[in-house]
């Protein structure tokens, strides 16, 4: 019997064992290093942790992906939650979004869009046909009842 470690799939990286990733926008400076969970989109623990990685989307190596990723306005204060996306409205086209996964693998991307759209819907997390982007999510001021989404495409891995 013979074992290979394998480390891509043609032109495709392997997907980690772990899935945690590492998100940083060098535009937002609450948000440096923190970590992102993989969980169902309901799980505050995770929140509370850091950002939340919504549990059936994409990762940043597969070729098509929508990697969405949730994170608190507000948070929780002494935790990584804590004001993590408070300034998310900041980003514009051409700011840097970097993931980071659990092998030390980084993947680079630009933001390419920003809208708000309504609590509950889903059709932001689906993917792009063509593209991996990277989606974050917050809660819009000053009430909290829509989403703030700003979407990155990948532009280096």
């Amino acid at each position: 019997m013979v074992f290979a470690d394998v480390r891509s799939v043609g032109d495709q990286a392997a997907s980690p064992t772990n899935t945690t990733l590492r998100l940083t926008v060098p535009k937002l400076k609450r948000v440096h290093n923190v970590p992102v969970y993989n969980a169902p989109a309901a799980d505050e623990a995770m929140l509370h942790n850091g950002a939340l990685h919504v549990k059936g989307t994409g990762y940043p190596w597969q070729e098509v992906a929508n990697v969405y990723i949730a994170g608190h306005r507000l948070g929780f204060p002494r935790t990584r939650s804590f004001l993590v996306f408070w300034d998310l409205n900041r980003l514009r086209p051409g700011n840097r979004v970097l993931l980071e996964d659990a092998e030390g693998r980084k993947y680079v991307y630009k933001v390419i869009d920003r809208f708000v759209v309504g609590p509950n819907d889903a059709s932001v997390k689906k993917p792009i046909a063509g593209k991996n982007i990277v989606s974050l999510q917050t809660c819009t001021l000053p009430n909290y009842s829509e989403r703030l989404v700003v979407q990155a495409e990948i532009v280096s891995r």
